[in-house]
């Protein structure tokens, strides 16, 4: 049985450079391609990507092994990118 694992990538834009991050992190290519990609822009020149992926069941079986977004260049983002992982407990909806 296999479970869905949400990887979320989350940085903030160094001052003015909102829209050249976004297209950084819509520009990068993955080892392997996710079951779904999204990329989301907030205030704060933030900028958002969730990765969805099908792994081995438990939260431990595949899921340290999941392609995610490197760091950009120092340069380019106002500090550490934020990551985290998380495991499905419950879909509602489409």
């Amino acid at each position: 049985m296999s479970t869905t694992m949400a990887v979320m990538w989350e940085a903030r834009a160094a001052d003015g450079r909102g829209n050249e991050l976004l297209e950084w992190a819509r520009s990068q290519v993955l080892a392997r391609e996710p079951v779904r990609r999204e990329v989301f822009r907030a205030p704060q020149d933030r900028v958002l990507v969730i990765t969805w992926w099908e792994v081995g069941a438990g939260a431990g079986d595949g899921a340290d092994a999941l392609p995610e977004l490197p760091e950009p260049a120092a340069d380019l983002i106002a500090r550490p990118v934020h990551r985290w992982r998380f495991e499905s407990v419950e879909r509602t909806g489409g």
